[in-house]
């Protein structure tokens, strides 16, 4: 009886940081990128009505046979017996969904993690400098060193780590602090964008050159299963990765000197757990490029709503940042058709406004 009565306390335990409004943020951002998918698959040359995109994208005959699963996430033959409809469906637009989601999962969870290791709500891969750092090494691999494309995610994982380290390096006087660590950040990210935009004057290939200036702004046009398979093995070893540490961001959240006190090698943690998040990044920069603000955004917006508990804080990231990219990108597509946007611009506008509003309505930002 008594076992039974501890084994219940438990399980209530376990289940303790799952609440309303978590719950809330789950179904809500579900929802919006149900919307958002439905109306990605209706639009384009093939057009389909929100119907015949339903019954397509759910369809049990594609859904649940392991033949069509094995050729996207194998890259094996696609059965011959798939129609029309389910080639352009599922072979070609889903695909981009697909990607956006690993996209949006990926920046919002590394943003949460840099703004929890730095104590710092202005931390994200982009103003810390990483996204730069892992975007100046995958546009070398583009434009000089195309044979090693298939190592592309680990040699962005590289450029983030090496950025980190100087952007620690540079900040690190007797420790830390959040403005430090942020004004290192722009000062490593300014160097390496220069770097970028100067190896655009030894490209000769035009068509290099826009897929280049693409990817800079931050793109989900021209994805396809060969980029879901790139990023899903790093994105689900990062989500692993982020909640099996959720109890040590717990501590480094309380201080310094609290973590200490508790006996946590603090400088350890915070690098281990940052490489998760340079992880993280390092998949959303090779198959997608720079999206800006995703990362900064979206973790605050999450924190308002759910709090600051660090397993919340990143189960909320998980599905509002792909809501959010995937939503941006229908708008890249839609708002100026047949034009397509980079969806970068459309993060960009969004989060520009966003961030101005934080601004006005804290009279504290920066440290956690």
């Amino acid at each position: 009886m008594a076992g039974s009565s501890a084994t219940h306390d438990t399980d209530r335990s376990s289940a303790a940081w799952i609440d309303s409004r978590l719950v809330s943020v789950i179904l809500g951002s579900l929802g919006v990128l149900l919307a958002a998918t439905l109306l990605q698959v209706s639009f384009g040359a093939y057009p389909l009505t929100l119907g015949e995109a339903w019954r397509t994208v759910f369809d049990p005959q594609v859904v649940f046979h392991l033949g069509v699963w094995r050729a996207f996430l194998l890259g094996g033959d696609i059965p011959d017996w798939l129609t029309t409809r389910q080639l352009i469906v599922w072979n070609i637009r889903l695909p981009r969904i697909l990607v956006g989601i690993l996209v949006g999962s990926n920046l919002a969870i590394s943003g949460a993690i840099f703004q929890i290791v730095t104590r710092n709500e202005l931390a994200s891969p982009y103003i810390l400098g990483i996204s730069d750092g892992a975007g100046l090494v995958v546009l070398l691999t583009l434009t000089a060193f195309s044979g090693l494309m298939p190592w592309l995610p680990v040699l962005a994982a590289a450029g983030g780590a090496g950025a980190f380290l100087i952007v620690y390096v540079i900040a690190w006087k007797n420790g830390t602090s959040p403005v430090r660590l942020v004004l290192a950040g722009v000062i490593v990210g300014t160097v390496f964008g220069s770097v970028q935009r100067a190896l655009f004057f030894f490209i000769d290939d035009l068509g290099i050159a826009m897929a280049a200036q693409t990817w800079l702004s931050g793109s989900l046009l021209g994805t396809d299963w060969e980029q879901v398979r790139i990023a899903l093995p790093f994105t689900i070893l990062a989500l692993v990765l982020a909640l099996a540490v959720t109890r040590q961001l717990d501590i480094l959240l309380l201080g310094e000197k609290t973590a200490k006190s508790l006996g946590m090698s603090v400088e350890r943690v915070r690098f281990l757990v940052a490489g998760i998040a340079i992880l993280a990044t390092a998949a959303a920069i090779a198959v997608a490029g720079l999206v800006s603000f995703v990362g900064l955004i979206v973790p605050h917006m999450v924190r308002n709503i759910v709090g600051g508990d660090t397993k919340r804080l990143l189960v909320g990231c998980l599905f509002v940042g792909p809501a959010l990219l995937v939503g941006a990108d229908v708008g890249a597509r839609l708002a100026l058709n047949p034009v397509q946007l980079p969806v970068g611009i459309i993060t960009g506008l969004l989060g520009g406004p966003y961030f101005l509003y934080l601004m006005r309505k804290q009279e504290h930002i920066g440290e956690i």
